[in-house]
């Protein structure tokens, strides 16, 4: 793992073809939540030589579907295609940062989740975001909940 990912991140298998070629992204359990990360790299970059906003989406939209699997045990596995993201642009997230973030499910119903998040520099909050998932068909994940690889191992079930 290169030196410059923070400790206790590894990469996770995540999205299909867009997400290979945007990520890669790193997760870690924090002992209660699912973060998720990534360096912001020059391929990620605007004008303004800050992270684009369609990273951000991108980052924020795969940050509250993987928490899902991990606080939705009875939906876990499932696939969460995206109603709608609602994105704060809060600080500007300049080449180079790792950009950190964490969500959490605020409810889930028979057909749809809704999932508030936030994302930080340093400690300093640079992206809040919300969304509604449609709980899809599920997928062949080996463990759906833990699908990422993230928990220890004394909390797989």
């Amino acid at each position: 793992m290169s030196a410059d990912i923070p400790h206790g991140y590894r990469p996770i298998p995540i999205g299909g073809p867009f997400l290979k070629a945007a990520g890669p992204l790193y997760g870690r359990w924090d002992g209660k939540h699912v973060r998720l990360g990534f360096r912001v790299e020059e391929r990620h970059a605007n004008p303004a030589h800050n992270c684009a906003g369609g990273m951000l989406c991108t980052f924020a939209d795969m940050q509250m579907a993987c928490v899902i699997h991990y606080q939705c045990p009875e939906i876990a596995g499932h696939r969460f295609p995206t109603i709608n993201l609602t994105t704060d642009f809060v600080a500007p997230v300049p080449v180079g940062a790792w950009l950190e973030g964490t969500a959490e499910v605020v409810r889930a119903t028979k057909t749809l989740v809704f999932v508030q998040g936030s994302a930080a520099v340093g400690g300093a909050t640079a992206l809040r975001f919300n969304a509604v998932f449609k709980i899809g068909p599920k997928r062949d994940y080996a463990n759906p909940l833990d699908p990422y690889d993230l928990l220890p191992l004394s909390k797989r079930k």
